[in-house]
This record gives structure tokens, C-alpha cells and sequence, in this order.
């Protein structure tokens, strides 16, 4: 303590203790790396203080705008995995690679894009070209609206999923919709009994006949 000019272990008990000054936080690198017309929303805080965060835009971004390459690290498994988010892997050197993001140390903004759950939400394609993989616009995106990526049609046989379609704009009538079968059971009116169709029904009845 200089002012009682003693070496004391833990604060003091005359003077009190030390007036405690904290570094200024530093953002990440992939928070760094967000473009200026998009940010970040904590969506939803889990046990831990953790954030599900997600990327919105702030202004409209036009139809096939390409972000990346996409930041990780080369990996044969990941350290790290989030439902939320895409398994992405790339070909390098004959070698099929998991790009890890452990830490937001390790990765750009990209690494907060949700996935697309229905072709609807869905406003990026993720594919990969010379070993990097990148996320393109597949339709204008409005303010205010979060990007949500989904695999291209050749990525998603690369990655071994199911591959979503964006519904291009189209000027053709729909075609009319087809007439469906009576989904309503027939019913015997002698003993209540229920059929799928009127045949089963008919022979039915006729054992109601034999009977008589």
C-alpha cells in the first residue's frame, strides 16, 4: 500500500482496496470482418451466457452478391459443431477437409450465418470453388431480414445432403389442382362397419344378404 507505505497480502485494511481499471474488450476477427451493411442480433441466450447470434442486413443487397472465401482452419474433424450452423468442407490436395472455426479467432463473420431450414428462409447458396467455399445472394435481400444459407445443388452431393431449391419467378399459371379421392370412410348401415372404398362396402353387403 503507498499510502501506509506497506507490502500486504490481499487489500488493506486502513486504505482499502485498489480502484481495479479493466482493458477495453477487443471484438474478435470474425466480428471485425463483418461488411458495414450488415450486422449482428443476439437471437436467443443460453445456459452459460451463451449468444445464438445471426447476421441481418441493413440495407437491400442485391441478387447474386458473393461474400467470402469462408475462414477456418483445415481440419479432419471438427472441434467445434453447432446445429445452427453448416458443415462446410472443402477438396484440397486430394484430400477432403472439415473447415473448423473453434474460436472467433479462427474464422470471418461467415461463421455466423444460420442454415436455411425451408427453401422460403432460404437468401444465400453456399458451393465451393478453388478450394474456398462462398455464399452468394440467390435473391435480393430486404433490410431488417437475417441471411440464411443452404447448400448448392453440386455442394449438397459433395457434402452428402439433400439439395434446396430456390423457386425462380415465373410467369406461368399454376396448373389446377388435382381432384383427390373422398377421404371419408363408407359405412355399412346394418352393423356400422367402416370401408376405405365402396367395392369393399358392396361385397360387404352381400354377405349381409347371404345371411338373410
Amino acid at each position: 500500500c503507498e499510502d501506509c507505505g506497506k507490502s500486504l497480502i490481499g487489500e488493506c485494511k486502513l486504505h482499502g482496496p485498489l480502484i481495479r481499471a479493466k482493458d477495453r474488450v477487443i471484438p474478435s476477427r470474425a466480428r471485425l470482418t463483418l461488411p458495414h451493411y450488415l450486422t449482428l442480433r443476439v437471437l436467443e441466450l443460453r445456459a452459460g451466457n451463451q449468444q445464438i447470434l445471426g447476421v441481418f442486413a441493413k440495407k437491400v443487397i442485391q441478387k447474386r452478391t458473393q461474400f467470402g472465401p469462408y475462414v477456418g482452419q483445415l481440419s479432419t474433424k471438427l472441434t467445434r459443431y453447432d446445429e445452427s450452423r453448416l458443415v462446410l468442407q472443402v477438396l484440397k490436395d486430394g484430400g477432403k477437409y472439415f473447415l473448423d472455426t473453434p474460436n472467433e479467432d479462427c474464422g470471418n463473420w461467415m461463421m455466423f450465418v444460420r442454415l436455411a431450414r425451408n427453401q422460403e428462409e432460404q437468401t444465400l447458396v453456399a458451393y465451393q470453388h478453388c478450394g474456398e467455399v462462398y455464399f452468394t445472394t440467390v435473391k435480393p435481400i430486404e433490410p431488417h431480414t437475417e441471411l440464411k444459407v443452404w447448400y448448392a445443388a453440386d455442394y449438397a452431393k459433395f457434402m452428402e445432403a439433400s439439395a434446396v431449391f430456390i423457386k425462380e419467378e415465373s410467369d406461368a399459371c399454376p396448373l389446377p389442382p388435382v381432384a383427390k379421392e373422398p377421404v371419408d370412410p363408407w359405412i355399412c348401415s346394418s352393423c356400422r362397419s367402416t370401408f376405405a372404398t365402396f367395392a369393399l362396402l358392396e361385397s360387404h353387403q352381400c354377405i349381409h344378404k347371404d345371411r338373410v
